[in-house]
Order: C-alpha cells, then structure tokens, then sequence
C-alpha cells in the first residue's frame, strides 16, 4: 500500500518479470542483443539513483524482487509475465520454475502468468493444458514477434492462435497480456503491429486483452481499437518510465488514453526489472497534466487509484480492503443521479 497526502492506494504490480540473461542462460548472439537492449531501456530511461549495474540486471534473483517489488515498492500484489524467448536462452528468458516456487510461498501476493506460442501446434496445446492445471493460470503473457525456427513472428488472428484462444475460454484463462509495444533488438517491429488485437478482440469477448506497452509507438491505432472493444485493456508497462525522462509526453500518452478509454481499462505495470515501481508510483501520484495541455482534463486521485491497483485487481479477483476501494456515493449506489433534483 502507498500512502499520500492522506490518501492510501491499492497497488497491483500487473507485470513483472524474474529473468536470467546471464552469459551462460544465452543460446546465441540474440540472447546478448536482447539483455543489452533491456539494459539500454533501464539506463536511459531511469533517474541515476535507481540504475542498475549490468551484472546486477542480468540476473538479480527472487530475493531481491520481492525486496524491490514489496518491501520497498509498495505493492500489495503482482503479477508474473512470462517471456519464453526459447530460441535465444537455454532455460527460457524468464525463469518459470523460481517464479512459481515464489508464488507458491506467497499467494497472497503474486499471481503467476506462463505463456504459450501457437506455432508448436497440437503439441503446444497439450502443454498449454498442462500449464493450466500446473500454475491455475488466470492468464498468459504473449509475444507475437517472438522468434521460433525459421519463424519472426505471428499475428493473434491466425488459425492456430485461434485454436489456443478457445482452448484459454475452455480453461478459464480469460486475461491475454500481449506486448504490442517497442520492438526489443533484435525481433522485428512489425511483429508487434496492434492491429491483430482488432479481429480477435470482437471475436472473443468473453477474454479480456491487455495490450502491454499500449501499442506505443502505435498509441493512435491502439486507442482507436480500444475505445471501441470493452474487452480491450492498456497495460502501462514501458509508459510509465517517461513520467521521468519526458513527461509532457507521457502527459500527452495518459491523456489520450484517459480521454479513448477510460479510467477502468488502464492498469499500471513497472516492467520490473526493467524499472522498479517506488520511484514510478511516487512520481504518479505526484503528477498533474500540465495547466497548458488543455485537450486534456487534470486526473483524479480516483482515476490514479483505479489505475495502481484497483483494475487489475478486478480482471484477477484480487480482494481489496473495504478501506482502499474508492467509495461510491449514496446517490450513486441507490441508483439517483448524484444532484438530481428532488
């Protein structure tokens, strides 16, 4: 929980990450290519007191993600996104085993995500349910410009990715978390084009699709699906960090995602370790739009709360204390228009 100004918020960490891309997890080149454009992420992106060294962020360990994620970054839940990225580590990029073992001894406090790729077929529909029973999966964590062979990438509308959808629906996985967001040296930028979200979001409506990194740079293109799928979600993994290095810019971002989609279809994420969250929810609830940005309205303390935590907390039936849920007036709850005349 985070605590300003008299206001205390819910805070669910919807995406993070417990990885090794340590020289010896690497398969090949790209495995190098991948980390270090991780890095470069953190670097340029973070304020100098919260940088990493390199050693450090290739591998950190489940020590000190909870330290960073708990004991200091104020969340009250968080949630695993699993990137396999097979063709690149030994042992996958995220390490699925020590995430569950960390979930296993805190339930309370982390949900895990696996992750699937319809390219292996029948075969990887078979470990799809395996995975279900597994882990209890309430979601999955996809990366549609992952490399698998000769393959650089899939769209969500393909025939087999269908066929894993429906398998989701059959399980009760119903929150898909996509990256559809900045390419990551070296998968192509293209294979992370939002359009695909369109087709399967009409089609499934009974999943909820949260769009990581919320398409950027494709922000227009994904707030003109979102604003008309109700079952279309922005995850601020990625977004978040420019609140440091360009905040008018992430003023200009939260903006148009509050003006297409709401308050309820944004949910916050630190991408941790790419950032960690106490810097990144410190400076949220500090931040205002700008006086001179007048295409868009000033945000809320209810619209910031519902954005760090309390969202995500709803798409994964996170209990919330009665006394960190924003309070819904009378009026509002015996069904009279809040200053209706009488």
């Amino acid at each position: 929980m985070y605590t300003k100004d008299g206001e205390k918020y819910f805070i669910v960490d919807s995406h993070i990450h417990l990885w090794d891309g340590r020289a010896q997890n690497q398969k090949n080149i790209h495995g190098k290519q991948f980390i270090d454009c991780f890095f470069d992420y953190h670097t340029n992106l973070s304020p100098d007191e919260v940088k990493w060294g390199y050693d450090e962020y290739c591998y950190y360990g489940p020590d000190r993600l909870m330290r960073d994620i708990f004991d200091e970054g104020y969340a009250d839940h968080a949630i695993f996104q699993t990137t396999m990225l097979k063709d690149f580590f030994h042992t996958m990029f995220s390490q699925s085993d020590q995430a569950w073992e960390l979930t296993q001894k805190n339930p309370e406090r982390l949900t895990y995500n696996h992750s699937f790729d319809p390219r292996f077929g029948e075969e990887g529909l078979d470990w799809l349910r395996a995975d279900a029973e597994k882990f209890g999966l309430r979601g999955v964590k996809l990366y549609t410009a992952e490399w698998n062979g000769q393959s650089r990438g899939y769209k969500l509308s393909d025939p087999w990715a269908r066929r894993y959808l429906e398998e989701c629906l059959a399980l009760g996985i119903k929150n898909i978390h996509v990256h559809k967001g900045p390419t990551l040296k070296p998968l192509d930028r293209d294979a992370f084009d939002v359009h695909d979200v369109d087709a399967v979001a009409s089609d499934y409506l009974d999943l909820n699709f949260i769009v990581e990194h919320c398409g950027l740079p494709r922000l227009e293109d994904f707030c003109w699906i979102a604003t008309q799928e109700s079952n279309v979600y922005g995850g601020l993994s990625v977004v978040m960090p420019f609140i440091h290095t360009r905040p008018r810019y992430f003023a200009q971002v939260i903006g148009e995602l509050l003006y297409w989609i709401g308050e309820d279809k944004i949910t916050f994420a630190s991408d941790y370790a790419l950032w960690t969250p106490k810097w990144l929810i410190e400076r949220f609830v500090d931040f205002q739009i700008p006086e001179d940005m007048t295409d868009y309205a000033p945000i809320t303390t209810d619209q910031k709360k519902k954005i760090l935590g309390l969202n995500a907390a709803k798409l994964y039936d996170i209990d919330v204390p009665p006394e960190l849920a924003i309070k819904i007036p009378e009026e509002a709850e015996t069904g009279v228009a809040v200053g209706a005349s009488s």
